[in-house]
């Protein structure tokens, strides 16, 4: 794939979502970014608590094949079928929740697949966050957003940002009116190439 931007007619969208409880404020939001694409473009949604991954072995550099399950294989077919990839993960400690993290981790197992070239098929997709989170101070939610870029950077990835919205109660981000007015252009915005933040002060790339 290349790093060309693609038209409303190529795109598809994946939606991961992390969290712990079913319907909860950030897939709330997350569904309120989603409903403004248009019409045309395929959703495919995919909640991590309701078919959960086992912990991720690193096998690597072992000897041997690690057996794929058929959940496994079903999210990296989803995956890869996605050309915008949508992590949306409650913020948990500061960072995306457990479930969302142990998807991320099979990435570093699908990157060793031989002959399947994830990271080149990856490159030039778009990654996207959305997460909800207790505190109003935005900057909280720092170190997920991070996360989510550099992991971009890595993939040769855009990134779109994240998303965010204010709420613990179940609900409560209906009340984020701010949150919902963001929602409604998110997915319009710029998705620029992914870099780290060393290059992002040096200008290399």
């Amino acid at each position: 794939m290349t790093t060309d931007i693609l038209t409303d007619a190529d795109r598809s969208f994946l939606f991961v979502l992390g969290s712990s409880r079913p319907d909860g404020n950030t897939e709330i939001l997350a569904r309120a970014a989603a409903e403004q694409l248009p019409a045309g473009i395929p959703q495919r949604w995919v909640d991590l608590a309701k078919d959960p991954l086992p912990d991720f072995q690193d096998g690597r550099h072992e000897d041997g094949t690690w057996p794929v399950s058929e959940q496994e294989e079903e999210l990296r077919r989803a995956t890869l079928d996605a050309t915008d990839i949508v992590i949306a993960s409650p913020l948990y400690w500061y960072a995306v929740s457990a479930s969302t993290k142990r998807y991320l981790d099979y990435w570093s197992g699908w990157l060793g697949v031989p002959g399947m070239d994830f990271k080149k098929r990856m490159g030039g997709r778009t990654l996207w966050g959305v997460t909800v989170m207790a505190e109003e101070n935005e900057a909280t939610a720092d170190g997920l957003i991070t996360s989510l870029n550099n992991t971009a950077a890595y993939m040769g990835m855009r990134f779109g940002g994240v998303l965010l919205g204010n709420g613990s109660r179940p609900g409560q981000v209906r009340a984020d009116e701010r949150a919902l007015t963001r929602a409604k252009t998110f997915f319009e915005r710029e998705a620029p190439l992914a870099r780290f933040p060393s290059e992002e002060e040096t200008g290399e790339r």
